[in-house]
């Protein structure tokens, strides 16, 4: 097909396979999210009608294109084209590599962006948080759906983690007992009396906050931002690290998104409190964190696909595509793997040529991740059960990708952990040894109990 043809046909399957409703902006300008509102899950559904309908595979680019933003774009990946090589860490066409002093800065989870927003302000590093990341909570329904945010899903863990490792504490002003009301009059209090170093964190539903981009497209779509005042009273100054983006927006319209009844939660910190970590605390939280045995998105998927296909509770495979529908917003936090790697690797000074190479198996394995979500898609949409064997092989290719990576990530961690708590230790003892105003402990006398 040539690219009229194929123009002709994503406008066809959009306005009738797919019933999309803003069709009155198509055009090879159209904008895929803003104008046409294709989130992900539904740019992967025009890719399946394609090869469904039209005979036209998916190419491999599909999958790892970053940015693809107009219908023209879309036409675009069936025609060969040169690719600019692009780096991991650092992001763009310059690579500074692991050791420069910029390196890429990932977003992968809303709340542990907003709270390392603070640490960068300070020069404090903030990649050790993100080990919690790649392995982080979620959850499946009764009906064997994947949730990426649930009420049993807490942040306390991520909470009490932070406040040991950098010493900032974190405090929930968000009362679940409380009304809406009576915590958006909390809210407001707070960020009317904000000093410059404090963070005002709250969870809204960015489904009812159309002047923000919403590339996943979720209903509901809880997601953590940051609040400041600015010179007009009816106006927030919305601050977003992990969308990287800010701007003003009206109050009235950010309090009816988090007013809604899908969300609830709140945190106030003081980044002026924070310090650098110390490599016991480190060592703890990446065992705390670690699951070495283990991979449980993989393993998730795995038992979601299995249950579709044995019909459980009266399941139905063609119920697949929904049950994964929020995969995508899950699959980017493996992108966190990669500060893990940088973490250790600049702390070891190891060889920079061998951490690209395993952005690059990192990159593999959200691309496959991507594919896997694909393979169910079409399982879902066709029903035929010869496809189920695709699915699982897509399954075991993310799952050997991952132990890959964690095997490799495990060993530097014990290089790391070999290395610096040692040193850690001598320094202390050293530090200890030589103070003059240190008492030796026979000069303490033991108290009576």
């Amino acid at each position: 097909m040539n690219p009229s043809e194929i123009y002709d046909a994503v406008r066809t399957i959009l306005s009738t396979t797919m019933n999309n409703v803003h069709m009155d902006g198509f055009s090879l300008n159209a904008r895929l999210n803003e104008d046409l509102y294709l989130d992900s899950v539904l740019l992967l559904e025009v890719f399946l009608n394609l090869e469904l309908e039209y005979g036209l595979s998916m190419p491999e680019q599909a999958i790892a294109e970053q940015d693809l933003n107009t219908v023209s774009d879309l036409i675009a990946l069936f025609a060969p084209r040169t690719k600019l090589p692009d780096f991991a860490l650092t992001g763009g066409t310059v690579d500074e590599g692991v050791h420069g002093e910029a390196y890429y800065d990932l977003k992968v989870h809303c709340f542990i962006s907003c709270l390392c927003d603070g640490l960068k302000k300070f020069g404090i590093d903030h990649r050790p948080f993100y080990f919690g990341v790649w392995d982080a909570k979620f959850a499946i329904s009764d009906q064997f759906g994947l949730q990426y945010h649930s009420p049993d899903i807490t942040q306390d863990f991520f909470r009490d983690w932070f406040t040991r490792l950098y010493k900032v504490p974190i405090h929930q002003w968000y009362d679940p007992h409380r009304s809406k009301t009576e915590n958006l009059e909390t809210l407001i209090e707070l960020v009317d009396n904000r000093s410059e170093s404090v963070s005002v964190m709250v969870m809204l539903d960015m489904f009812h906050l159309p002047e923000r981009e919403n590339k996943f497209n979720q209903n509901p779509f809880p997601h953590f931002l940051m609040l400041r005042t600015t010179t007009d009273p009816d106006t927030w100054f919305v601050h977003d690290p992990d969308f990287r983006w800010e701007g003003v927006i009206a109050r009235n319209k950010v309090a009816h998104a988090i007013m809604q009844p899908t969300v609830g939660g709140g945190y106030v910190f003081d980044n002026a409190t924070a310090q650098s970590p110390n490599p016991d605390d480190i060592s703890a939280f990446f065992e705390a964190c670690f699951i070495r045995d283990r991979n449980p998105l993989v393993d998730a998927v795995c038992t979601i696909v299995n249950a579709h296909v044995e019909q459980r509770n009266g399941l139905r495979i063609s119920n697949l595509a929904v049950a994964v529908r929020e995969l995508p917003v899950i699959i980017i936090r493996k992108y966190a793997y990669e500060h893990g790697f940088a973490f250790f690797w600049r702390a070891l000074k190891l060889p920079a040529a061998e951490f690209e190479t395993w952005c690059e198996v990192i990159d593999s394995l959200v691309q496959a991740l991507k594919s896997l979500h694909y393979a169910c898609m079409k399982l879902s949409q066709t029903q035929d059960l010869s496809h189920v064997s695709n699915v699982h092989d897509k399954i075991q290719e993310a799952n050997d990708l991952e132990k890959r990576i964690k095997d490799r990530l495990g060993e530097i961690f014990l290089q790391w952990k070999e290395s610096h708590i040692r040193m850690s230790d001598h320094e202390n003892h050293a530090e200890t040894s030589n103070s003059p105003h240190e008492p030796s402990l026979k000069k303490i006398p033991l108290q009576a109990t």
